[in-house]
Parts: structure tokens; sequence; C-alpha cells
């Protein structure tokens, strides 16, 4: 199998109006990986995917996929695209439908009726194959379409805020399904503002903020060369005031304190047990006191800004 990446994007801009979408973006995706284009709301995710795909072009810089130059929209038999904006024909049944998207991909009839119907089955649709469309919930919209976008097999799966509008269900179902065919030997880039999504995912994330990237790399390494000591804390709160030890510079560089939990960042030079014994000393209640990497969602805010974090969604308690 070649070691060529599947998607290279070198000094790519894209410019509208006046306005730059995307400045100077450059990352690789590895065969095989599950990449993550991460960035709050109007970062220029989409747009880097839509030049990816050859329905934009780049005013700067080159993409290359398969280690070639032929674009998204020449090699759609071996990309499966999931666009943010969804789409489907309402008044068709969704084995009809199903069938005609990947007769156009060039799947033989009577296999894509076989392959719609395992995955119907396979993402709990199965009592809906002859079913319209229009007949649906928003949520299984969602799943058919990314069927449809799977349903051929393709070697490069680009998905665009695939897990926008699912519920907690749904959403997990379609994560592990993306998981299996990563495990499989599909190569996986989806963008997302949600964090935590990312963080479970992707062997590899870019992150970008208003058009630029601000962190790219490993997940495992983006996380080491973020740095800090970080602690995870859990405090039973009533049990003592802790907030002065928090607020205590020689001890705490920033905490992020939301109440029974809070992210702590310590001081240069400073052990995690003087927080431990400064917490203990105050009569705090520990639940849990963990030495641990930053999250995925501390380094988006970091370094994209609280700003334009806010446009960020993420999603806890999973």
């Amino acid at each position: 199998m070649s070691n060529e990446p599947v998607v290279e994007l070198r000094a790519v801009t894209k410019h509208f109006s006046g306005h730059t979408a995307v400045r100077d973006l450059s990352l690789t995706v590895p065969r095989g990986s599950v990449y993550g284009l991460l960035g709050p709301n109007g970062a220029g995710k989409s747009t880097a995917i839509r030049m990816i795909m050859g329905i934009l072009l780049p005013d700067e810089g080159s993409i290359a996929l398969f280690g070639g130059r032929g674009s998204g929209q020449d090699l759609s038999a071996r990309i499966g695209y999931l666009p943010e904006e969804r789409g489907l024909y309402k008044k068709m049944k969704l084995i009809e439908m199903l069938m005609f998207l990947a007769e156009i991909r060039g799947v033989n009839r009577r296999v894509a009726k076989q392959k719609g119907t395992i995955w119907l089955e396979k993402l709990g649709l199965s009592d809906w194959t002859e079913k319209k469309v229009d007949d649906l919930s928003k949520g299984m919209q969602q799943k058919v379409q990314f069927i449809a976008t799977v349903l051929h097999g393709p070697e490069l799966l680009i998905l665009d805020e695939p897990f926008s509008g699912l519920d907690p269900v749904n959403s997990q179902v379609m994560k592990d399904t993306v998981v299996e065919l990563a495990r499989a030997g599909t190569t996986v880039l989806f963008s997302t503002h949600i964090m935590e999504q990312a963080e479970k995912l992707c062997d590899a994330v870019c992150i970008i903020a208003r058009g630029a990237t601000v962190v790219n790399g490993a997940l495992a390494d983006v996380k080491r060369e973020h740095g800090g000591n970080h602690i995870i804390v859990s405090v039973e709160r009533g049990t003592a005031s802790v907030d002065h030890v928090f607020k205590d510079r020689a001890l705490v560089r920033h905490a992020d304190d939301y109440g029974n939990y809070a992210e702590v960042e310590m001081a240069d030079g400073v052990d995690p047990q003087q927080l431990l014994h400064g917490l203990l000393g105050a009569g705090a209640r520990l639940t849990k006191f963990e030495v641990a990497e930053p999250t995925l969602h501390k380094i988006f805010i970091d370094k994209v800004g609280p700003e334009a974090a806010k446009a960020a969604v993420v999603e806890g308690g999973k």
C-alpha cells in the first residue's frame, strides 16, 4: 500500500469579496487515519473541504489527493462526501434512492440493493426501506444520507459536521460506524466544532480560526506540546470553600472552575502534591484528583481564544 498521504494541502488560501476565508492552510491526512478539521463556526472548515472536493478552487496553494493532482470531482468514485447542507430526494423510497445514488458512482444495481439493505439494517432503518424519505425524521434522514455517502465503499470519507442535529443515541451510532470504517482501512476527514467528538475519534487534528491554522499534528503530540501541569479536580461543594486555593497564583496558573469540577493548570515548578495539600488543608472533600493531559477543549480555548470559542458547542458528561 502506498505511503502517500491521502489528502495534502500546501499553503492554500481562498478569498471571497475581500474576505479571506482560508489563509495559508497546510495539512496532511495520512492513509488510514481519522483526521479532525476543527474550529468555531465560520473558521473556514467548510470552505477548506469544498476546495478539497473541487467545488471551489484555491486562489493560492495546491491540493493533492491520493498523491496526485486530480480534484475531488475527478476522483469521486474513491471519495464519499457528506456536505454540511444535507440534500435527499424526498419523494423517493429509501432503497430506490440509495440504489440510484450508488449506481451514479458505478455500483451494480443488484449489489447496490444488497449493500443498501445491509446498511439500513445496520443503522436501524430496516423497517423504513420502502418508505419515502419525506416520511422520515430529520435524524433518520441524516443517517440515510450517511449511508448514501459510504455505500460505494470509498477509500476517503469526508464528513462536514456529520453529527450536527443528531440526538445522543444516533450520534453514538454514527461515531461507532465511523470508527468501524476507519479500522477497516477507510481514511476519514471530518470537520466539527465539538471538541469532545474530536478527542474521542481523531488520530490527528488541525485547528483553524479565522481561516488560519493555530494547531496541527497528531493528537498525542498536540497534547504533549501544549505542555503545562494539568490537574482534574472534583470537589464536593459545601464541604469547604476552595476558591482561595484556585486563586493562589503561587500554586495555580489558571483554573477553569465549574463548581463541583475544575481543570487546573499548575504554576511552573509546582508539585501537584502542593495543590492537593492546599485543598485538603482548606477542608475540601475530594472525589477526584488526577494528573492529566490537557483536554482538546482546553487546548482549543487556549489557542483559539475565549471569544472565538464561544461559537463552539461542547458536549459534556460522556
